[in-house]
Formats: structure tokens, C-alpha cells, sequence
């Protein structure tokens, strides 16, 4: 099988990994609507032509989406004011006070802000609503792959402490956290376990669809987020952070554009209040506006709508987790934007700390930074003084995070996107540890067990150790959300000298203990970094100093992954600590080499 390797730009929208196409996803390299990076440029503006609005069977040419907010309660009287200025009600949520309108009278907005009782009235998008809107398509069911791959460990989670964390526990089935994204392959090998069909939907459009597969994935963003969080611990292919919970999808990306509007994201936090789940996942940003601005009515209206929203999720017991953006971009400095409106034509604009990155920047929400493999920020990370709650990694450069794709595959992907995902999973451990955690407590919890982390040198992060611009209050750690101790460091050992690893033969690269007395320990820790473009042609071994020969691993010919970066657990007890070991690496195949990149011993 061939493993694919995606980059996501945009999805937060600077997603680096994979993500769908047009929209701005928060969570692979770039940042955008939702943050997933499509890669796709956006569309064209259209013109708003002079003709009815569409009716409740059909479309019209020049119809955009509006929301009207009201006070929250009955919003019979502003939906009766919809109707008779030219527009109809395509959705409402009377619980916040938020009406999703469609209109093409160009007056449309200017005549329903002078009603009484409306509080704000503004366009969602500068194009027009899609015809498929008033009859969706339902995304097709991705035939399946199965996979020879195994379960290893992957340096994203042993970074944050994971794969000692499964060994206490691995959360709680009666956890839910809610993916909204780009949908979910629910028939996924290692998703299908703990996906939860009762509670997934669409909102694509900003309105609840909840026939069966609507909530399936119209790119591959929103599967390798739903990986990262919750992959099943059935000895397949990758495991999530918190394998033994449970997953929705809610589905905010429109298909042909993987855009996330208001009205969509709207749609998503109300069903994740309504449907209790836990956590959230929010890897995107709002489409169009990279940042809306509270001086502009349109943005305005956004803005409080998607507000009461995320408010109306957390009192009903949700915690929002959001990708900063993939922009490299001081979130607490703000001074431009070119890139939006980027559903039409994008213009340069001036804007200040009053605009908001929505729904990361709002009150309640947890934002999430990267992190490269290491105490470093990812190159492409937003970032931002008392912006920045806690990081994770994100990948970068030849470290991606590797997670499920649709059609039972795997693959990397870089992004806040990325990152965003493994503080969703340790929130959900955290929720699985205290079930009476509310939100607040869970946010609390997050940055005050994560590991601090200084500023590198990089006059762009202030701060302190404890809370920073890169890296807010740090690392967040997955054994302590479960109750769990890291074990006292043992006496470690490293060779980073790189040594070829050629077509057909073996190589071995020599590291000499010396100071430990005794017998090496019942679980000694062998830490590999293989650099190989085809880890199926490999066979990993430990060479004791007696010449005596431990089996690391031999992979599965089909196993077409790059690179080998784990840690592996030798019963050594019977060995002499000190002297010279070695680790060997054979090729047994042709076409694709390698080296290795440097390994470790920890006593």
C-alpha cells in the first residue's frame, strides 16, 4: 500500500498536512476557514444579481447568507421580519438568538438592521450560497484498505507523554469529543471502534443534516484529526491519544470548497452543546475573514453569533480546543491581513488586536500552538503573548504527525491542525480521570499540568518559562491527566554520528556505556531514529557488548512508511551494562536507502 503524504496549509488554514480543498483549515500548515488547507485557491466572487430570493424548493443566482441576531429566546418576530424584507429562514437557533437568513436583495441587510428588536445584522461569505445547499449531496463512503501496518511508537505522542499514559488509562467510553471539521471516514479500521454514529451530523451550510453519512469526510482533514484523538488501541496501524474514548463528527465543511462559515460553525457548537459532548475540536478558522473586526457590521454579526454559540457548548459542559493558524503570525500583535475575504477576491486590510481569529481567539476557547519534535516552536505556527494557552506537537519539516486517512490509509501531515488534536485527546483523558470536570476546570488542568518551556532565542517570544508567546503555559502532558508519574531518568547513552544505510546490507553504528555497574536493566530502553524512504526493507537489532544479538523489529514488506523513530524495551538483565553495543540495521531489499540518524540507551 502505498502511504500518502499529505500537507496541509491551510486547514488552520495553514494546515502543513493534509486538508481539504479551498477552505482555511486551522490545522495543517496554513490557517484559514477551517483551518484546513485545501491548497485550492479560493473561488470566485459572483456577481449578486437583481432577482428573487430562493425558495424553500429551489436556488437563485445572487443568494447570500445572513445572520440576524436578536435577543435569545422566541425569534418569531425576526424571522417574521426576514420574510417580509426580501429574505427567507434557512435555520435558527432560538436559544442565542441567532437567525441564519438567505436573501439576494442587495437591501437585505440594511433594511433588517433598522428592525426593532434586531441587534445585529451581517453577510456571512462575499459569494453566494451554493445550490447544494437546498438539496446536499451526501459524501461518498470511501472503499476500505486494510493495512499490514502495527501499532508503534510515534514521537508525537511519546513527546507528550502518551504512550506511558495508555499504560494507566486509556479515557473513558462515556467521553465524547466532537471532530469539527471536514468530516470523518466513520468506517475507518482503527475509527470504527469508538465512533459514535447516534451523535454525528452535518452542518455544512449551517443547518443540522442527520442522515446516515452526512458527517463523512469531503476531504481527509477531519479523518487524520479524528486519528490523532482517538485511533483505537486494536493493534492497527496508529493509536490515538485517548484511545478508549469516543468520537463524533459534525461535519462544518462545505464540500466543493472545505470552507467553514459562520453559520456552520454556529450549527456545530449548538450540537455539541445539545449532544453533551465533552470536548471539541476545532482545527479551521471562519471562513472568509482570517480575522473579523468588530467596526464592520458584517464581521461584527460574525463574530457575537459564533460567540454565543461557543458560550451556549461550554455551559452545557463542552470544551473548545482551537489550532492557532499556520500563518507564523504575532496573533497578539496585529497589523494586516491580505488574505481575506478568501471566498472572492482577497484585499489588503489594516486591522489592529480588536480583530479576532474566531472561533480560537474566543473567550473560553483553549488555543493551541505547534511544536516540532523538540522543545521548538514549528516554523509555521501562529503564535502570541497571553494568546497561546499550551502547544503540541505539529510537525515540522521531516517530522510530520502520522495519522488515518479515509479509505483505511495513513499518512503525515503538518499543522496547528495537528497539534490542536493531541490537547483535545489529553483534555478527554482529563475528563475520563474527574467526570465532574467542567470546561473551566479542564482548561485550567491543561496548562497547569503542561510541561513549561522556555523561549528559545527568538526576540518574538515573551515572556516567562511558565507562559510564553511560543508555547504559552507549555507542553501539555498526557500522564498527568491520567494521574500517572514519569519514572526517575536512568543513566542515557546517545550516538548521533550518522553511518549509510546502503540497498541489500547491514550497517551498525557502535555506542560505548561506560560508569554503570552491574548487569543491564529487564527494560532497557533502545531509542531508534532511522531515516529510510521504504521502512519495509528494514530489520532492527540490538548487539549486546558479548556479541549477544536482541530482535528490535523487522518490518512488514509492504510497510511503505518513511523512517523509523521509536523506542523499543529490551529484556538486557542477563548482559553486561558496561562495554560496547550496537545497534544493526539491515536492508534487505533494493531501490530505497537510508542512515541512521542517531540512537540511545537509557539504563
Amino acid at each position: 500500500m502505498t502511504t500518502p503524504r499529505i500537507s496541509l496549509r491551510r486547514l488552520r488554514r495553514s494546515l502543513l498536512s493534509v486538508a481539504a480543498a479551498g477552505a482555511a483549515l486551522a490545522l495543517a500548515t496554513p490557517a484559514g476557514a477551517a483551518d484546513v488547507d485545501t491548497g485550492l485557491p479560493p473561488g470566485p466572487a459572483v456577481a449578486r444579481a437583481a432577482v428573487p430570493a430562493q425558495t424553500a424548493a429551489g436556488w437563485a443566482a445572487g443568494t447570500r447568507s445572513y445572520l440576524v441576531v436578536t435577543a435569545p429566546g422566541d425569534t418569531t418576530a425576526a424571522r417574521n421580519a426576514v420574510a417580509a424584507n426580501g429574505g427567507s429562514v434557512f435555520a435558527h437557533y432560538d436559544a442565542i438568538g441567532v437567525v441564519v437568513a438567505h436573501s439576494s436583495s442587495a437591501g437585505f441587510a440594511a433594511a433588517m438592521r433598522s428592525v426593532a428588536g434586531v441587534q445585529k445584522v451581517g453577510a456571512t461569505r462575499t459569494s453566494d450560497v451554493p445550490a447544494d445547499a437546498y438539496s446536499p449531496t451526501l459524501p461518498a463512503a470511501p472503499g476500505q484498505s486494510s493495512t499490514t501496518l502495527t501499532e508503534t511508537a510515534r514521537w508525537d505522542m511519546t513527546r507528550i507523554n502518551a504512550d506511558k499514559a495508555w499504560a494507566v488509562s486509556t479515557g473513558s467510553p462515556s467521553v465524547t469529543v466532537g471532530v469539527l471539521d471536514t468530516g470523518v471516514d466513520d468506517r475507518h479500521q482503527d475509527i470504527a471502534p469508538n465512533f459514535d454514529t447516534a451523535d454525528s451530523v452535518s452542518c455544512a451550510y449551517g443547518k443540522a443534516d442527520t442522515r446516515a453519512g452526512a458527517w463523512r469526510d469531503v476531504g481527509s482533514h477531519g479523518t487524520h484529526v479524528a486519528g490523532t484523538i482517538a485511533a483505537a488501541k486494536n493493534g492497527k496501524g496508529v493509536v490515538g491519544v485517548a484511545p478508549g474514548v469516543k468520537i463524533a463528527s459534525v461535519r462544518i465543511a462545505e464540500p466543493s470548497t472545505s470552507m467553514f462559515f459562520a453559520e456552520n460553525t454556529i450549527c456545530g457548537f449548538m450540537w455539541a452543546g445539545d449532544h453533551g459532548f465533552d470536548v471539541t475540536n476545532n482545527s479551521y478558522y471562519t471562513d472568509p475573514w482570517m480575522f473579523n473586526c468588530p467596526d464592520d457590521p458584517d464581521q461584527a454579526a460574525i463574530i457575537e453569533g459564533v460567540r454565543r454559540a461557543q458560550e451556549y457548548a461550554e455551559g452545557k459542559g463542552s470544551l473548545q480546543v482551537a489550532a492557532a493558524g499556520n500563518s507564523n503570525y504575532d496573533l497578539a500583535n496585529k497589523r494586516s491581513d491580505s488574505s481575506s475575504p478568501n471566498d472572492s477576491t482577497p484585499v489588503n486590510r489594516t486591522i489592529t488586536n480588536a480583530c479576532i481569529d474566531i472561533p480560537t481567539e474566543l473567550p473560553g476557547v483553549v488555543t493551541v500552538a505547534a511544536m516540532g519534535n523538540g522543545n521548538i516552536k514549528a516554523s509555521y505556527s501562529n503564535f502570541g503573548r497571553d494568546v497561546i494557552d499550551v502547544a503540541a506537537p505539529g510537525g515540522d519539516g521531516a517530522y510530520g504527525v502520522y495519522s488515518t486517512l479515509p479509505g483505511g490509509k495513513y499518512g503525515n501531515m503538518n499543522g496547528t491542525s495537528m497539534a490542536s488534536p493531541h490537547v483535545a485527546g489529553v483534555a478527554a483523558l482529563l475528563k475520563s480521570a474527574d467526570p465532574a470536570a467542567t470546561p473551566a476546570d479542564l482548561r485550567a488542568r491543561l496548562g497547569t499540568q503542561a510541561t513549561d518551556t522556555a523561549c528559545p532565542s527568538d526576540s518574538r517570544c515573551t515572556g516567562t518559562t511558565a507562559r510564553n508567546a511560543f508555547f504559552g503555559e507549555g507542553q501539555v502532558d498526557a500522564l498527568k491527566a491520567v494521574g500517572g508519574t514519569t519514572p526517575p531518568p536512568g543513566r542515557y547513552f546517545e550516538n548521533t554520528a550518522d553511518v549509510t544505510v546502503a540497498d541489500n546490507a547491514t550497517a551498525e553504528s557502535p555506542l560505548t556505556v561506560t560508569g554503570v555497574a552491574g548487569n543491564a536493566p529487564a527494560a532497557l530502553k533502545v531509542g531508534v531514529d532511522v531515516k529510510h524512504t521504504y521502512r519495509g526493507d528494514l530489520v532492527l537489532s540490538l548487539v549486546a557488548p558479548d556479541g549477544s544479538v536482541y530482535s528490535l523489529e523487522d518490518f512488514a514488506d509492504g510497510d511503505s512508511g518513511d523512517d523509523v523513530v521509536k523506542t523499543y524495551t529490551v529484556d538486557a538483565s542477563s548482559e553486561t551494562a558496561s562495554g560496547t553495543w550496537k545497534l544493526r540495521v539491515r536492508d534487505i531489499a533494493a531501490q530505497d536507502t537510508g542512515r541512521i540518524d542517531a540512537w540511545n540507551l537509557t539504563f
